[in-house]
């Protein structure tokens, strides 16, 4: 694994454990390695303390061409001619009134196929918020028709960034529509609420984490490119006590082919469909990212010779669904040692609270994390 994906990797289980910790019955869902490219590109024109915070919150080896790593996963994570789709898209917003450098431009279309867009945000607020959801809509298939609501942009308005991500995957064994039922699914010990279940019985790959008690599954998508991975906590154990011990290195032993193994499995699945809108400004802030935002203090000097550039809005917002055919979603390896030993007849039920994750294999990236808590 290279050291991106595992910077990738690190950030994304730590967004995950911010955006899960206040409600444990909110569920989550948001591209990591979509919002990892746009803060790259950020970085790209940061300076001094700015680009320090932003390194520090990726994991990023600054030592490295790391632009030159997003390039070449995004380049392979956009590839034409494969059994999904999957489009990414990432673009600047700047004030009219400031003057961006050439070099910067140049590099944004270069690493991250990217184009700034300046826009009268003081004289035409409206007309560029209506401006920017177009344009991500158009990227989403139409699956975010607004993403930036009423309001959002105004004459203080300096630089919007604005990133997209659109995914459609077939299942490689899909579920049989007659053997969808109505089953109940357990918010919580208190409170429980119907589902459409799916099933099917198939060979999928399985581990049980006794570390965390947990079930590890592994459903692949049509040319076992891309998988999604669900983590199920045991009958009596709380979704919150496996998110806490949950880091990055940990994912990857409790998903090593040394640890699951493709065995006949009962898969129960409920269909779902998540939309999450994310205004990510406050969430990075807590992160570490403080002076991007602040007027005054951000040093963007490798961006635009303007003092008073700061990121004033970064909004993510995703959607997922998935149902019998697939999923449909839009917006060196140190193992540890872990105990995978599988019940017997086994049978993995989500009718309760896990997390999931669709994960580029090849690649070694996480593309999607989720919580599904409340149906």
């Amino acid at each position: 694994m290279d050291a991106l994906s595992e910077a990738n990797g690190a950030f994304a289980l730590r967004l995950l454990k911010i955006l899960c910790q206040d409600d444990p019955s909110r569920n989550v869902f948001y591209s990591p390695v979509s919002i990892s490219s746009a803060l790259a590109m950020v970085f790209l024109g940061a300076k001094g303390d700015t680009a320090a915070q932003l390194a520090q919150v990726l994991s990023l080896n600054t030592e490295k061409d790391i632009h030159e790593d997003f390039r070449a996963l995004l380049t392979e994570l956009n590839k034409p001619g494969t059994q999904y789709l999957l489009r990414t898209a990432n673009r600047l917003f700047g004030a009219k009134t400031c003057e961006f450098l050439s070099i910067f431009k140049e590099a944004c279309l270069w690493f991250y196929h990217t184009e700034l867009e300046q826009l009268s945000f003081a004289k035409a607020a409206e007309p560029s918020r209506k401006q920017i959801n177009a344009w991500v809509s158009k990227k989403t298939e139409g699956k975010i028709p607004e993403l930036l609501p009423g309001n959002s942009i105004d004459a203080q308005t300096r630089l919007v960034l604005i990133n997209t991500v659109y995914f459609k995957g077939r299942w490689n064994e899909q579920f049989n529509e007659a053997y969808t039922r109505e089953m109940p699914f357990r918010v919580n010990r208190k409170e429980q609420r119907p589902v459409q279940m799916m099933f099917q019985e198939g060979t999928f790959r399985l581990a049980h984490i006794e570390e965390v008690q947990a079930q590890v599954l592994e459903l692949p998508y049509a040319g076992e490119e891309l998988s999604m991975v669900i983590l199920l906590p045991d009958d009596h154990v709380a979704l919150s006590s496996v998110e806490k011990h949950l880091t990055f290195e940990k994912f990857l032993a409790w998903t090593h082919p040394d640890c699951m193994k493709s065995t006949e499995v009962e898969v129960f699945l409920p269909r779902f469909k998540l939309e999450e809108a994310y205004d990510l400004g406050s969430v990075l802030q807590g992160l570490g990212v403080v002076d991007a935002f602040q007027q005054g203090r951000a040093d963007f000097s490798a961006m635009s010779a303007d003092s008073d550039l700061c990121l004033s809005r970064f909004a993510h917002k995703s959607l997922v669904e998935v149902n019998e055919e697939g999923t449909e979603a839009a917006a060196a390896l140190a193992v540890t040692v872990v105990e995978c030993c599988l019940e017997s007849g086994p049978r993995f039920c989500a009718d309760r609270p896990f997390l999931f994750f669709i994960r580029h294999n090849k690649a070694s990236s996480i593309l999607f994390c989720g919580r599904l808590s409340s149906p």
